[in-house]
């Protein structure tokens, strides 16, 4: 039977259903957009979205594994349709969020997943990743624009996962057995402050790229202009400020659960220098 990846289009949907075919598994992909999504030759292709239930019957037929994107909205009536189709089986991507409830969070959502999957009676799994190394992609338009990096808390120590691993622990955990109810807390394998890791992608590049720590109000400010939601960056900035108080710390589960090291920060920005060049 093919393993179900739903989101196949995602960022980390996409990177399993490669991890799965290198595996060997039979896949199948739910995505709106088969073009977009570039999918291999050999992956089972059904055209629909978690965000559209009535497409889901024809994904689901024969499936006795999913691997779930994150989409509280409709993750009640998913889990209804896998029920009936006889799924027995849920890795639920998830995120370090669950449990906060601070306005602009993306905690509520997470949570509203795992409560629906847990209440349908899988055998499931979560990945909770924490802060994503491409979140610092977001850094390319202040060194295309001002010609240097710019931010906040310059001293947060952050512990940025690599979506591939990401995608990695998932694929390895939809084929190996021993995960079943198991909550698992994925991060990168080491602490950097947000100034380590501009100086990381400087070094990448193999050029000064002069470093600007801006107070919260002028990030708060750049992060609006660029259109995102005020309540988002001021949760964003709180992270940034707990991650002074608090550093971050590996969990060293990637590490476990896949037998070698996760792809360090600095690997990460030797394979985007394109972006911020």
């Amino acid at each position: 039977m093919p393993i179900l990846v739903t989101g196949a289009t995602g960022n980390v949907g996409r990177l399993v259903v490669d991890e799965l075919l290198a595996r060997g598994v039979a896949v199948r992909a739910l995505t709106k957009d088969p073009v977009q999504a570039a999918l291999p030759a050999g992956v089972e292709v059904v055209v629909g979205s978690l965000a559209r239930p009535s497409t889901l019957p024809q994904a689901l037929e024969d499936v006795e594994d999913v691997y779930l994107a994150p989409m509280a909205r409709t993750v009640t009536r998913f889990c209804e349709l896998a029920a009936e189709a006889g799924v027995r089986r849920v890795v639920a991507l998830s995120g370090s969020s669950v449990g906060d409830v601070q306005a602009g969070s993306s905690g509520p959502e997470f949570a509203a997943v795992e409560a629906a999957v847990t209440k349908a009676g899988f055998a499931r799994t979560f990945l909770r990743p924490g802060v994503f190394m491409a979140n610092s992609l977001g850094w390319a338009h202040s060194v295309h624009t001002h010609g240097e990096i710019r931010t906040a808390y310059a001293e947060a120590a952050q512990t940025p996962i690599d979506l591939a691993d990401i995608a990695a622990v998932a694929a390895h955990v939809l084929t190996t057995e021993g995960h079943d109810g198991q909550t698992y807390v994925l991060n990168g394998p080491e602490a950097l402050t947000l100034r380590e890791m501009a100086g990381k992608i400087a070094a990448a590049l193999g050029r000064e790229v002069p470093f600007v720590e801006l107070t919260r109000e002028q990030q708060r400010a750049e992060w609006v202009e660029l259109g995102i939601p005020g309540e988002i960056a001021d949760w964003l900035l709180d992270g940034f400020a707990a991650a002074v108080a608090r550093p971050e710390a590996p969990t060293g589960v990637v590490d476990d659960l896949l037998g070698h090291r996760g792809v360090t920060y600095a690997e990460w920005a030797a394979r985007h220098t394109g972006a911020f060049s």
